[in-house]
């Protein structure tokens, strides 16, 4: 037997995989998966599933006791978002029930967990959950996690993921994992979209996410919320937590022992860091999905090189809208993300001192929370 590359793994099941790109579960996929992630914990791996289907399960529930029709108007009645809430909370339970049925063939104890954003974006909610799901590593029980769909209710306020690639790679955060394994419909990350372009290549190795984002094509598939574009931002985060990120095929046979067991099956994204300490990864796990800072290259190069704070010399835009204590990221002049960290002041006071120096600050805002828009210690480099 091979040696293990991976010790603690986290596995999200996209939408397309467990559905086959049809409106319904599929079973077939869904018990091999459990086959799969079961014969991976008698070998000693810890493992988390971050699953997707409880909305494509809720609309198999309905159909069977309610005409389509019925189904389509109170989808056009309650609007997308809304109705895709009752889907959630319908399927969920019967999602949980079904892994919980496969993995007993297995005498594998399972627990569900549901989260929003905002269970992570607080300090003490992100140690809350940490320590729920290491002590159920510890107790040799599998979390499955997904969405807390039905109360994530207003995307605008930043309560949702928006796919469950994002929360597979705060959860790979979260508990320290060394491998992240985004398993879905397709091969891995392509030069262009292979259901298009017969001449697209698969790119077997990325060393920088920032050097592929061109790449970051997507499907027509309109079953799951993700998308290439997802998948990228998601290996950014694992990989810059110390962790190895993986897109691959979820059909293949085997996939997951093999990519546990180090053979290189699809795309493999490599740690960009060392294992950060618990504060920067809370930090990652909350940056703002709303708003940035872009910085000049004289910037970029202090932060990444120098170890340097933020000044407000250093900033040319703000894009969006925060709030002075919220994490945001910061790119450069090629809008690649270099950092992430704390502002000390919300997008508003920034727009107004941006690249002015720090001696000023009270002089224009009337205030001063400091001379740095971000300090060094709140702050981390991709």
């Amino acid at each position: 037997m091979s040696e293990l590359a991976f010790r603690r793994v986290v596995i999200k099941a996209g939408t397309t995989l467990l559905t086959g790109n049809s409106d319904k579960l599929d079973l077939v996929q869904l018990k091999s998966l459990v086959e799969q992630l079961a014969y991976l914990y008698r070998l000693g791996v810890e493992v988390l599933l971050v699953t997707s289907g409880a909305v494509a399960t809720g609309r198999q529930v309905l159909r069977r006791s309610t005409q389509s029709e019925i189904i389509n108007k109170a989808a056009i009645a309650t609007g997308e978002g809304p109705f895709r809430q009752v889907l959630a909370s319908i399927g969920q339970s019967r999602l949980m029930q079904t892994y919980t049925q496969e993995f007993d063939k297995h005498d594998i104890p399972v627990a569900q967990a549901l989260l929003t954003r905002n269970d992570i974006a607080d300090r003490l909610g992100y140690l809350n959950i940490r320590s729920t799901l290491l002590s159920l590593i510890s107790l040799g029980v599998i979390p499955i996690l997904n969405e807390n769909d039905v109360v994530a209710l207003e995307e605008l306020q930043g309560e949702i993921f928006g796919d469950n690639d994002t929360l597979s790679s705060l959860v790979s955060n979260i508990v320290d994992a060394d491998l992240l394994v985004m398993l879905g419909d397709i091969g891995g990350l392509y030069t262009s979209n292979p259901e298009e372009d017969p001449d697209a290549r698969l790119i077997p190795v990325v060393e920088r996410t920032g050097t592929v984002e061109s790449y970051a094509w997507d499907s027509n598939n309109q079953l799951g919320r993700g998308g290439m574009v997802a998948k990228l931002a998601a290996a950014q985060l694992a990989t810059a937590s110390g962790a190895t990120a993986v897109i691959a095929d979820g059909r293949l046979t085997d996939v997951l022992p093999r990519i546990v067991l180090g053979e290189q099956v699809g795309t493999t994204f490599l740690p960009t860091s060392s294992n950060l300490e618990s504060r920067q990864r809370w930090m990652l796990s909350t940056i703002n999905q709303k708003g940035n800072l872009m910085v000049d290259q004289g910037a970029a190069t202090a932060l990444k090189s120098a170890n340097s704070s933020l000044l407000p010399a250093g900033v040319r835009s703000v894009v969006g809208e925060f709030v002075r204590g919220q994490v945001v990221s910061i790119h450069n002049e090629k809008n690649e993300a270099v950092a992430a960290g704390i502002v000390n002041y919300d997008s508003q006071d920034i727009t107004l001192i941006m690249g002015s120096h720090s001696t000023g600050i009270n002089e224009i805002l009337g205030h001063d929370f400091g001379e740095e828009i971000v300090h060094r210690n709140n702050m981390v480099i991709f």
